[in-house]
């Protein structure tokens, strides 16, 4: 019993001084290491609030900061214990090529996602024009984004739709011209019509002055001359400036004795020749 009270001893004395102090180690390991990753999430997202990044990317980027720190810090413990970490590596690096290989789609989108949170080429409450739909900007979330369409439908769109084609931002600008056609009689005088059209346009409130409105003869159709009409007004007032100036230069129009044509079409008829008897 001697013995075995001795050998036990002197295993436990072996035990402790060898894994002892690298139990002790990675403890402390630990927990150093993660008040270092906490201290890199919070200095990550002090850069970029003082960046001006947009709000939805920041915890995104300071959470895969400290995840990533975490990951070094785990490696470092298991590094402690003698287990090899090339090969532990290793097996994370396949296992994440294959998960990316398999989820690659979604990769795309969240990737297109960090892009359009970087570079912003529109912002919530714009009215944009992406993947062929048209609707005002709800939330740009790391893999798709919502739009709500004019007739209040919510289109969810990805990320990889929109940002590897054309955008259109109706509401980027803080002005926007409005294009309307304007047609009169080939019978009516021009020069009545042109006055009469730069008239109703100068005297709307919601149109700028600066850039002058345009008013000229652009096309002798079929059944119309055709003025260009292009005032410009602030973005927010477009459709109200062209549902209200559209309206109003057909009754001035109509007032100062042009006329608004319609598609005509002469019909010329010739007796048929008499058979012979």
């Amino acid at each position: 019993m001697q013995f075995d009270a001795e050998s036990l001893a002197a295993l436990a004395s072996t035990l402790v001084t060898t894994w002892g102090l690298r139990v002790v180690g990675a403890i402390a390991v630990l927990i150093i290491g993660r008040m270092a990753a906490r201290w890199l999430r919070g200095l990550t997202k002090r850069a970029l609030e003082r960046g001006k990044t947009e709000p939805t990317l920041i915890p995104f980027l300071s959470g895969f900061v400290y995840s990533l720190a975490i990951a070094f810090v785990v490696i470092a413990v298991l590094g402690l214990f003698g287990i090899p970490t090339a090969s532990f590596v290793a097996v994370l690096g396949a296992a994440g090529l294959a998960i990316g290989l398999a989820m690659q789609g979604t990769f795309s989108n969240f990737a297109a996602g960090v892009m359009l949170l970087v570079f912003r080429p529109f912002k919530m409450g714009d009215v944009v024009e992406v993947a062929g739909s048209l609707g005002k900007v709800q939330e740009i979330g790391i893999f798709t984004t919502t739009m709500n369409t004019p007739d209040n439908i919510q289109v969810i769109v990805p990320n990889a739709q929109i940002f590897g084609q054309v955008i259109k931002n109706v509401t980027g600008n803080d002005t926007r011209r409005v294009d309307l056609i304007m047609g009169v009689s080939y019978e009516d005088d021009l020069s009545v019509a042109k006055q009469t059209i730069e008239r109703v346009v100068a005297a709307h409130p919601m149109v700028l002055e600066d850039p002058a409105p345009v008013v000229a003869v652009a096309e002798l159709a079929d059944s119309s001359v055709n003025f260009v009409v292009r005032p410009w007004c602030k973005t927010d007032d477009y459709f109200t400036v062209r549902w209200e100036v559209t309206r109003q230069l057909k009754e001035e129009l109509e007032a100062a004795g042009c006329s608004i044509p319609f598609p005509q079409r002469d019909v010329h008829l010739f007796p048929a020749e008499q058979s012979a008897a």
